[in-house]
């Protein structure tokens, strides 16, 4: 069971997961913004410096049943963060949360990030269920989950309260053992049309 709260390398085609840290922060405020950070459901880093993303770094860290990787391009870019937001390891499941920076929207970065944890998850932890929550105002994200092929299961309202106060209503996908060969082959065709 231990494993599920380990965050070993997971090496893809264009880029790399490693667990996160303080050392990730320089280059991942290079393309910090606003827009990359806006509905994140622990916040955003108080303001755009070096040490307000090292801490907020840190405390994604510190939140208990949680492992976080830094999202490394080839070329050394840190194109973001993706997490087991949550880990279940007794109902065999996880929450995968996902923060990718605007210049790598729409490349092969989400594709193969969340190829690289949706197998790690189904095929070395032996997970049954594989989920996600989005901020319901968040249309780009809920978009993704569609192209994902995750199946949509409702709305928990008023779910989360954010660090400004706002209660917000969070969409809940899944993807669950069996329907996992369908969407490995999605993804895959999706790295590889992009590589072409």
């Amino acid at each position: 069971m231990n494993d599920w709260l380990l965050a070993p390398t997971l090496q893809g085609r264009t880029l790399r997961l490693e667990s996160l840290s303080e050392v990730h922060a320089a280059r991942l405020l290079r393309h910090l913004d606003e827009e990359t950070t806006r509905y994140l459901s622990r916040g955003a880093p108080a303001d755009l410096s070096v040490e307000s993303v090292a801490g907020y770094l840190r405390a994604l860290n510190a939140v208990p049943n949680r492992v976080n990787w830094a999202v490394v391009t080839n070329d050394g870019d840190v194109a973001g963060r993706i997490s087991y937001s949550e880990v279940r390891p007794a109902d065999r499941w996880v929450e995968i949360g996902t923060m990718l920076t605007t210049p790598f929207r729409g490349t092969t970065v989400n594709p193969e990030a969340k190829l690289l944890l949706l197998e790690r998850a189904f095929e070395v932890l032996g997970a049954n269920r594989v989920h996600f929550k989005v901020d319901s105002r968040n249309e780009r994200s809920l978009r993704a989950m569609a192209k994902l092929g995750a199946v949509r299961e409702g709305t928990l309202r008023r779910y989360q309260v954010r660090p400004d106060g706002f209660a917000r209503d969070s969409v809940m996908f899944s993807i669950l053992a069996e329907e996992w060969p369908a969407v490995r082959e999605g993804l895959r065709e999706r790295v590889d049309a992009a590589l072409r």
